[in-house]
């Protein structure tokens, strides 16, 4: 079970919890980074187009293990490009569960190929 928490006297975040607690957790699920690859190999031409492929992805691990978004104890975001910060959001917002996950957000250099804008991991709970 999670309890997803944002206490009192703390900035509440728009699209994350500041807590979430696992209690009786009897399976962790650790998801390994999604990128915007298609399984034919085909890459999203935009970030918000492989925001969605990484989340699709994602819920494709979900649903192999018997979970779903309802399970993400935790996100963490990685994109390329600061100025994508507006432009994700809509595809990756198939992930976001009310109340949502804990998340994290990075801007980096790279990621694993040039291509790639965005890659998002998740811890799931059940």
């Amino acid at each position: 079970m999670l309890r997803k928490f944002n206490p009192e006297g703390v900035a509440a975040p728009p699209f994350y919890s500041h807590g979430v607690e696992a209690s009786a957790a009897g399976r962790m699920l650790f998801i390994s980074g999604q990128v915007g690859v298609r399984a034919d190999g085909s890459v999203g031409t935009d970030v918000a187009e492989q925001a969605a492929i990484a989340a699709d992805n994602l819920k494709g691990v979900l649903a192999a293990a018997g979970m779903d978004t309802g399970d993400i104890a935790k996100l963490t975001i990685y994109l390329t490009e600061e100025a994508s910060l507006a432009t994700f959001a809509p595809g990756a917002a198939s992930l976001l569960t009310n109340p949502p996950a804990a998340a994290t957000l990075l801007v980096v250099k790279a990621l694993a190929a040039p291509n790639l804008l965005i890659e998002i991991e998740a811890i799931a709970v059940r």
